[in-house]
């Protein structure tokens, strides 16, 4: 059994195909995604998404920025602001963008709200965590 995922960020469909299984954070926990879910629309929480294709059950991650997950009957949509695929982050940039934010912070600047700074921070931490775990599938 399988079913098909849409991933699609502001910018473009990130990823379209047949999938065995996915994992993803709601905004109430973890959830696992399998053939025959429940019909379902949730928040997602800035973080990974984690796919095992039905071809050859590789595995892949990619990062969204949050966004909204519909589950269907044979249909998963994951529509999210920002979407990146694992292969295509930048774990130099990702620590540069974490550490600004963070000297932001320190700095108390009042233009910037303290609660963006922090998203930021979440953001590229959750970043780094689809890199662990890409690196552990090598």
């Amino acid at each position: 059994m399988d079913f098909y995922l849409d991933v699609v960020s502001v910018k473009k469909r990130i990823f379209s195909g047949f999938v065995k299984k996915i994992q993803v954070s709601g905004s109430e926990g973890e959830l696992g995604i399998y053939p025959g879910h429940t019909q379902l629309l949730s928040i997602i929480k800035p973080g990974i998404v984690y796919i095992v294709h039905k071809e050859n059950a590789k595995e892949e991650c990619i990062y969204i920025s949050g966004g909204i997950l519909e589950v269907q009957p044979t249909v998963v949509s994951i529509l999210a602001d920002v979407a990146i695929r694992a292969v295509d982050l930048n774990r130099e940039r990702i620590l540069k963008t974490k550490k600004d934010a963070e000297e932001h912070i320190k700095k108390k600047d009042i233009k910037i709200k303290k609660d963006d700074i922090l998203l930021q921070i979440s953001k590229e931490i959750a970043k780094l965590r689809v890199l662990e775990m890409m690196d552990k599938f090598k």
